[in-house]
């Protein structure tokens, strides 16, 4: 005896019962059965079968004309047998064609289905099976195009939700957007560090969470992905191989919805991800390293690819999400140091840590450390950066380990100008210079003595140095250093009063310039 359980029905969209009968063409008629919840049909099928329960995969509208049915099957049970065989297999509805065998709709039929609760459709006699078949292949293609549209605009909306400057809470609106529900990040220990969209009543926001717990990984034979419904909300959780876990919370379960949020979880784990390979134990060794005292020297080959990095620091474009951004460089044991400014703001607000992780993803590193209002990443050598989307960067001239605090000055400088003009990245000037003419340590010498009255006032040197690189522009001067024109003006002429120099002169800015380039 089958089991007569009712078959999930096809993962494939469906086409709504209400649609064929709108079809004038079609005139058909439902004479029995609900209508609350909707009926849906995911294929048509003909068949004159006694017992048409092996021929069904479930979802289909099945076709008869009644050939099947005995003289006296009226007066028995051969109706309510018939139907709740469709009912088990998962039938979706039952099409009855008039003529010529039977004339009207078997009454016994009609009251069959309405305890069964089958939806039952009369089709006249001018409407042909083949036509009904017909419509139905065609409504499901439509829906398949408008699915196929809707998971490739969804993919298309995820991707670009991914390069924004805040990713993580953009990938999760864009979800939570697309399948019309709530949509929750939940970290490795368990806490919802996450979440978009319209948060459903408690109990439902409870169970998800107790479904993330299912699938976060423990052991061999968790399970990837787990579902649930309850209370009307169809709720969906997926492992992230980072350790975090995509809770999605929807009123209903539409076939293309676990393809988008597949598509989601990838980026997510992208974005949140670890790079693996035994490198978090090297990182390790190097903080250890240098906090008993170990030079740069010893603790670079330890990071990883080698004993270059570009070290960046990276300025947002979002004035709500500034943070900077440090990575490495390329070429033997040197530095490429690319470094962002402080936000335009009296207030700087602490970094978003997914951003910044999303952001070492993207220039393919996890050493992050957000450290007040700025992010630093250390980015291996063979990793050149490139401009970021949403960022404004500023890169260094090489530089080997022992002078990245150079570097890390000559990025800042980089990037104020960036900033200044508008510019995605800047890149310190690295040809041969006046400097390579000056024996440094006689360079430093005379920076020191011109430059001793700024000694005490170090937001002076700062803006007197932005402003001299600006070409003596107040308003990008302010731009850069994020502070009023007058301010900048005021900075300067107190400059030149300690420096006791005339800074309209060509060669007083220019013997400024070099001793600046000094520090």
């Amino acid at each position: 005896m089958p089991d007569p359980a009712v078959p999930p029905a096809p993962p494939t969209p469906a086409v709504p019962l209400a649609a064929l009968l709108a079809r004038e063409d079609l005139a058909l008629r439902q004479i029995a059965g609900p209508s609350d919840p909707p009926p849906v049909v995911h294929a048509a099928h003909t068949s004159e079968m006694a017992d048409p329960y092996p021929y069904l995969l479930g979802g289909e509208l099945l076709l008869t004309a009644g050939v099947h049915i005995p003289d006296a099957a009226g007066s028995g049970t051969y109706f309510d047998d018939y139907v709740s065989r469709i009912v088990a297999a998962g039938g979706a509805a039952l099409g009855f064609g008039l003529v010529p065998v039977h004339d009207t709709v078997p009454r016994a039929l009609v009251e069959a289905c309405d305890t069964y609760g089958l939806p039952l459709v009369e089709v006249p006699p001018q409407t042909p099976f083949t036509a009904v078949a017909r419509a139905v292949w065609q409504l499901l293609a439509q829906a398949r195009l408008a699915e196929l549209r809707r998971v490739t605009e969804a993919q298309q909306s995820l991707a670009t939700a991914a390069a924004r400057p805040d990713p993580v809470p953009s990938v999760l609106r864009q979800l939570a957007q697309r399948v019309g529900g709530w949509t929750a990040l939940y970290g490795p220990e368990g806490a919802e560090i996450a979440s978009a969209g319209r948060r459903p009543e408690a109990p439902q926001t409870a169970s998800l969470a107790e479904l993330a717990e299912v699938v976060r990984p423990s052991g061999p034979g968790t399970p990837a992905s787990a579902t649930h419904a309850t209370a009307g909300t169809h709720l969906a959780a997926y492992a992230l191989s980072t350790g975090f876990v995509l809770g999605v919370a929807t009123p209903a379960r539409e076939p293309g919805d676990h393809t988008i949020t597949s598509v989601a979880a990838v980026l997510l784990t992208l974005l949140t991800g670890e790079q693996q390979s035994g490198s978090g134990a090297a990182r390790t060794s190097a903080l250890v390293r240098l906090l008993l005292g170990g030079t740069t020297e010893e603790v670079a080959p330890l990071l990883g690819r080698g004993d270059t990095w570009f070290v960046v620091h990276a300025s947002p474009n979002d004035q709500r999400d500034r943070a900077n951004l440090l990575v490495g460089a390329r070429g033997p044991a040197d530095m490429r140091l690319r470094r962002g400014a402080r936000p335009a703001t009296t207030h700087p607000q602490p970094p978003d840590l997914l951003a910044a992780t999303a952001l070492g993803a993207s220039l393919g590193s996890t050493l992050i450390d957000p450290v007040g209002d700025i992010v630093q990443v250390l980015v291996p050598a063979d990793r050149a950066p490139q401009p970021q989307p949403g960022w404004t960067l500023g890169v260094s001239a090489p530089a080997p380990p022992q002078h990245l605090s150079a570097a890390a000055a000559q990025a800042s400088r980089a990037l104020a100008r960036a900033r200044a003009t508008r510019t995605p990245l800047v890149r310190h000037r690295t040809r041969p210079a006046l400097d390579d003419l000056v024996p440094r340590e006689a360079a430093q010498a005379h920076a020191r003595e011109l430059l001793e009255p700024l000694a005490e006032h170090p937001a002076l040197v700062e803006t007197l140095r932005t402003w001299l690189s600006l070409h003596g522009s107040w308003d990008r001067t302010a731009v850069a250093l994020s502070v009023h024109r007058n301010t900048v003006r005021q900075r300067i002429a107190r400059s030149a009063e300690l420096l006791r120099v005339e800074l309209d002169d060509p060669d007083v800015r220019m013997e400024l310039w070099f001793a600046l380039r000094q520090e």
